[in-house]
């Protein structure tokens, strides 16, 4: 049997994440085609923290964000 030829297709992301790549090198190393601070930011604007959601003030920690 004749092996299937990996086909490089990107992945459909968010287009804020565009361009964005993840590689692991033989010795276990990450590195990011995007900074850590870049990531971050998109995770707290997109992603609920469960540990922080019975929180009362939450809220009121997003709004003076938003300012």
């Amino acid at each position: 049997m004749a092996k299937k030829s990996k086909k490089e297709e990107n992945p459909k992301v968010n287009p804020e994440l565009e361009g964005f790549k993840m590689k692991i090198d033989s010795f276990g190393e990450i590195s990011s085609s995007f900074s850590i601070d870049k990531i971050n930011e998109f995770l707290n604007k997109n992603v609920e923290d469960k540990k922080l959601k019975d929180r009362e003030d939450l809220d009121d920690i997003k709004k003076d964000k938003k300012k």
